[in-house]
């Protein structure tokens, strides 16, 4: 009982943390469930209701070719999470791998390591997706991979520092006593210990790879239309805004409303994740 009053006091006394969640589990529900919100389809329209206003039969209005627009945001959150996920596991796999092998072998390798991560964290990060994006080609999944390349470098640094910190601890000095190959420490004893500030980044990092994505969707190099991606949603009103201000604000204040939830969420794991380790 004690137990579920401390959780509502913690809840109640954190209604912007409340709401981030909401917002995200209502996002998540629409990219899983878009059936949840809207039986319409995204791709197809009726002329004669183009470019009407938002009201209770078009919650968003509806576009230039009469497609409801409530719906086209709605399904669109399926592809903009699909590029966001894969782009945070790109950088979190490969930065974890490249992190982990500079802070348990370090030396010449450490060095190496580092100074390409030094490189990659010197360019800004729309300038490298934008040419890596171009070298790979247009679609959803080649964005989320450039943008995730360019995370690469940060998640390398956070696990490498976790790393150095970890391999002195008693426990892993004990395993490597006892005779315990290097891949046995390194897999049982250092990756689980030096995995927690590493996983808080990338929820961290959730909302940020969400701009990115939609940043690069948004000058053209994402899902071909009519994908009903966030960022090309935005793109493709730009030429009404006289007109039909929401073809743009009302997918632009979806992409805000993610991100600040997504890191409002982030800096209570953080901070969590903070007071756990004291």
């Amino acid at each position: 009982m004690s137990r579920g009053r401390a959780a509502a006091r913690f809840w109640l006394r954190r209604p912007g943390l409340v709401a981030a969640v909401a917002v995200l589990a209502l996002v998540l529900l629409a990219a899983f469930f878009p059936g949840l919100f809207t039986g319409r389809d995204p791709l197809s329209g009726v002329p004669a209701e183009r470019l009407r206003g938002p009201s209770l039969h078009h919650l968003f209005g509806t576009d230039q070719l009469g497609r409801d627009l409530f719906s086209r945001v709605v399904h669109g959150a399926a592809l903009s999470l699909k590029a966001t996920s894969l782009a945070v596991a790109v950088g979190l796999v490969a930065g974890s791998a490249l992190g982990l092998a500079a802070g348990y072998v370090g030396g010449l390798l450490d060095d190496a390591l580092m100074r390409i991560a030094d490189v990659l964290l010197a360019i800004p990060n729309l300038l490298l997706s934008l040419a890596l994006v171009t070298a790979l080609g247009f679609g959803t999944v080649k964005v989320a991979v450039a943008v995730g390349v360019t995370s690469v470098a940060g998640f390398a640094r956070i696990m490498r520092a976790e790393v150095l910190r970890v391999r002195e601890a008693t426990y892993v000095e004990a395993a490597r006593s006892s005779g315990s190959r290097p891949p046995a420490v390194l897999l049982r004893h250092v990756l689980p210990n030096a995995s927690g500030p590493v996983l808080v980044y990338a929820a961290v990092e959730f909302g940020t790879v969400v701009l990115a994505v939609s940043a690069l969707s948004f000058l053209g190099y994402g899902a071909e239309p009519p994908a009903p991606e966030w960022g090309s949603l935005v793109s493709g009103g730009r030429d009404y805004l006289a007109t039909a201000w929401w073809l743009t604000t009302l997918p632009g204040l979806t992409i805000a409303a993610t991100v600040l939830a997504a890191g409002r969420v982030s800096r209570a794991l953080d901070g969590e994740a903070k007071e756990a380790s004291r």
